[in-house]
């Protein structure tokens, strides 16, 4: 089915059933934007996830996902290929990268430890997956003239948790590359900005080895004692779309109610 050529914004969101890309598809979605959902999630997860896409439509939010691969080349060209076709002449106004696929292994023990594989996989899913649709999209002119970029960051950036080594570093390549993106594609009219979320209680949290330690310490730390909500989060993705924060780019915004500050 083609998406109806009317003059709402395209919202492309990679990784948007469930945690941050899910609020995030909720809010722009109530916001005035149609969205185009990419996630690949198990069979036994689809009854759940059909039912919140079911939902943003019944809610006048014009919604088409596909359960894919958005991190390897080959999957990522087909993907884009079906998403020409099904936007047509319309632009992308907004890119989220949501994507949390790591490994989280320790890097020492007797078994089950990190490899050099293992680091690859997470930083092609986690940081370079974006310039690979960056890129996709610019060389066929799909983006909207004041487009903005916007990826998802953790206090792991700069902080060492065991078994988090990986997707660290992941964070700290996809800052890189955001940065690079509002450098290098200025021109073109694209803003590029990273959110550093507090602990938000998440699947991807809960897969961490020792997450109930970080929701511990994180409710201590933060002056307003509560975690971050993904409502939180998205509202400030909402914030960064609008025409007053074209200024901001290439950036690292928090959005931790003061988490980090102790």
């Amino acid at each position: 089915m083609v998406m109806e050529t009317n003059k709402r914004p395209i919202a492309l969101i990679l990784g948007g059933s469930s945690g941050l890309g899910a609020a995030t598809a909720q809010k722009l979605g109530k916001a005035g934007y149609d969205l185009v959902i990419v996630h690949r999630d198990r069979k036994a997860d689809m009854l759940e996830i059909e039912s919140f896409f079911d939902q943003l439509r019944q809610e006048g939010i014009e919604c088409h996902s596909f359960n894919n691969d958005a991190v390897t080349l080959p999957k990522q060209q087909e993907l884009w290929t079906a998403t020409k076709s099904l936007i047509k002449n319309r632009k992308i106004k907004v890119l989220v990268h949501s994507i949390a696929k790591g490994n989280l292994k320790p890097m020492t023990g007797s078994t089950g430890v990190l490899t050099n594989q293992d680091f690859h996989l997470t930083l092609q899913a986690m940081a370079v997956s974006l310039f690979d649709w960056v890129k996709l999209i610019v060389e066929d002119d799909f983006f909207d003239s004041d487009a903005r970029v916007i990826a998802f960051t953790s206090e792991g950036n700069s902080k060492a948790w065991r078994g988090y080594a990986a997707v660290s570093a992941a964070k700290v390549s996809l800052e890189a590359i955001v940065r690079n993106i509002a450098l290098e594609f200025a021109s073109m009219g694209i803003k590029a900005n990273c959110i550093q979320a507090g602990v938000t209680d998440t699947k991807s949290l809960r897969m961490i080895p020792g997450h109930e330690i970080l929701i511990e310490k994180a409710l201590k730390r933060n002056p307003n004692k509560r975690l971050t909500s993904p409502a939180d989060v998205a509202n400030a993705v909402y914030l960064l779309t609008l025409p007053e924060a074209r200024w901001i780019t290439g950036t690292v915004i928090k959005v931790d109610g003061g988490e980090s500050l102790q």
